[in-house]
């Protein structure tokens, strides 16, 4: 069976049909892929769970053998949400889209926004790709920079091939300059602290326009990557506003 033939999107009121057996017998990352194309995620490597990683077990109880995680980098997604989420959230969004891929895949959805208490997602992204934190503290990918983010995992009863583990060194290193750390007009970050409050009460002042309506201005002083368009930046930025008022 070919996936890329049975996915719609779940937003539409599509059925994704593929069986779990299928998508392992055609390689489970390649099905997985074609699945959540339409909605514009991105698989973020994989790794086998260890007892420190607090990967949660099954609803049947059975130990999860492989933990593939899910985001974003770049427009896609929010491209797909902006026209596909019909009013909802973009959490509310993204887990009605995995949560139908993961049906399809047969495999058990997980969140990064359920709870308290949180699943640690930062550590299993750390797990599965070459993400390190940043000098401002988000992690930081030596291929998107700051621009991109972990939406879900899927977590397995099998034990699935998964691509080599990439070791690169954080980015950070070979950066003298790190002008991540002096770039915030209100000085908000420091080796090892951010300064919420003084972060949201510059976004939300006249002279915070400039981080609100582009995005962080520390975040887009960092030279790699590719940042998020202004719209989608707005959104977040907005987000972080109302969260922190």
């Amino acid at each position: 069976m070919d996936p890329r033939k049975v996915v719609r999107s779940a937003s539409e009121g599509g059925v994704l049909t593929l069986s779990a057996t299928a998508g392992m017998e055609g390689g489970f990352l390649t099905a997985a892929e074609a699945l959540l194309q339409h909605a514009g995620f991105i698989l973020r490597g994989g790794f086998r769970p260890a007892e420190e990683d607090a990967v949660p077990p099954l609803p049947d109880g059975r130990p999860v053998r492989t933990v593939i995680m899910v985001g974003n980098a770049g427009p896609a997604m929010w491209h797909a949400f902006r026209g596909r989420g019909a009013g909802a959230t973009l959490d509310e969004w993204t887990k009605r889209e995995l949560t139908a891929a993961a049906s399809a895949l047969g495999v058990t959805p997980l969140f990064p926004f359920d709870g308290p208490p949180y699943l640690p997602f930062q550590r299993w992204a750390r797990r599965a790709e070459p993400v390190h934190s940043s000098p401002i503290g988000v992690l930081i990918h030596p291929d998107y920079g700051l621009w991109h983010a972990y939406r879900g995992a899927f977590a397995l009863a099998e034990e699935v091939p998964l691509p080599p583990r990439d070791d690169r060194p954080s980015p950070c290193e070979a950066c003298p300059d790190r002008p991540c750390l002096t770039t915030c007009p209100v000085g908000a970050f420091a080796p090892g602290h951010y300064d919420v409050a003084a972060c949201a009460s510059h976004l939300a002042g006249p002279d915070g326009q400039d981080c609100l309506g582009l995005g962080c201005r520390a975040r887009r002083a960092c030279p790699l990557g590719r940042p998020y368009e202004p719209d989608q930046a707005r959104f977040h930025m907005r987000a972080f506003l109302a969260a922190h008022s």
